[in-house]
């Protein structure tokens, strides 16, 4: 598959707003970096959206159809090995604390609904998310193609009625981390991936204004000791989600070299292991020193070079085996 232009530095970016916000978050006791590292995830989410969808599209324009089964290998291929790799590495680090239903939340990504997992397991709550629009998405595009944008559109305006609802049910945050919380940031991706090719260039003024939202909401949320408030839910998320998605179709537009340097390209294809592993390194019960950050990064390379990329040369031969199949079929 041809790359994305500045994609995988957006996703460097979005993986140094994680790995320094939940240094910082934790070193200097501060919500706001905390914030910043929750928008790095979001930001994820948004490239998931535009990613994905893009990426079906594709295929439905040039087949006519979505085989979802190989979709869902594909996917496989993608994200199980590293993530078996750590789930079983911090299995075995952490056994005496651990549970069977936290264990058993993570193997089959719903982490995501275990209010009660540890902290060295937290972090698998938005690939679960992930994991859940994986399965989801693909089959609902397929079969509801028509309807694609009123599907998206509902998806956003129900998130953060279904986060108040949940508040008032009680559960206050902790059920921020489920899928119909979160759905709303990966449906803007969605979205975006529909209707980029309608949306006219975007100014400098405009990328100056969407930057500023993305920096500010964050902040605000942070100040606020991550209190969710009806205008952050209805309004500044909204606006911060649309932001990143303009912010993404500008930098992919116009080709920044700063996010096509060979080390931001390499980072953000690392960025899915790096993910994965600075949980341990530079998260948990108390401040880490700054060499935790170096140590997530190692540890991150060993887990893209040695289990990684020699599953991804194995998808790409099945890859060219089922293209050639189907250019022998048609």
């Amino acid at each position: 598959m041809k790359r994305i232009p500045s994609l995988d530095g957006m996703r460097a970016v979005s993986i140094a707003l994680v790995v320094v916000g939940h240094w910082a978050e934790l070193r200097f006791h501060s919500n706001v970096a905390g914030a910043f590292a929750n928008l790095g995830v979001r930001i994820f989410f948004v490239i998931s959206g535009y990613l994905i969808t893009t990426l079906l599209l594709r295929e439905l324009e040039k087949r006519g159809s979505i085989c979802v089964r190989d979709f869902y290998v594909r996917r496989a291929y993608r994200i199980l090995p590293a993530a078996m790799v750590f789930m079983a590495i911090a299995f075995v680090l952490f056994w005496r604390e651990l549970r069977w239903y936290h264990m058993a939340a993570a193997v089959f990504y719903v982490a995501n609904f275990d209010f009660t997992h540890p902290w060295y397991l937290g972090h698998l709550w938005s690939l679960s998310v992930e994991e859940q629009f994986y399965l989801l998405w693909p089959g609902v595009l397929k079969k509801w193609y028509r309807h694609r944008t009123k599907i998206l559109v509902g998806v956003v305006a129900f998130a953060p009625v279904y986060r108040v609802a949940c508040h008032l049910a009680g559960l206050r945050g902790q059920a921020d981390e489920t899928f119909p919380a979160v759905a709303d940031v990966i449906a803007v991706g969605c979205l975006l991936a529909m209707v980029a090719k309608c949306v006219p260039r975007i100014s400098g003024a405009w990328v100056v204004a969407m930057g500023l939202i993305v920096a500010s909401v964050p902040t605000y949320w942070g100040l606020r000791g991550f209190h969710s408030d009806p205008v952050l839910l209805f309004v500044l998320w909204p606006l911060m989600h649309l932001s990143i998605a303009g912010l993404i179709l500008h930098v992919v537009r116009m080709h920044y070299s700063l996010l096509n340097l060979r080390a931001m390209v390499w980072l953000g294809q690392i960025s899915y292991s790096l993910y994965l592993w600075q949980q341990l390194f530079v998260f948990g019960t108390h401040g880490r020193p700054w060499y935790g950050v170096i140590a997530a990064v190692g540890a991150a390379s060993a887990s893209y070079y040695c289990v990684e990329k020699p599953i991804l040369r194995l998808r790409e031969r099945r890859a060219r085996a089922s293209e050639a199949m189907f250019a022998a079929a048609a």
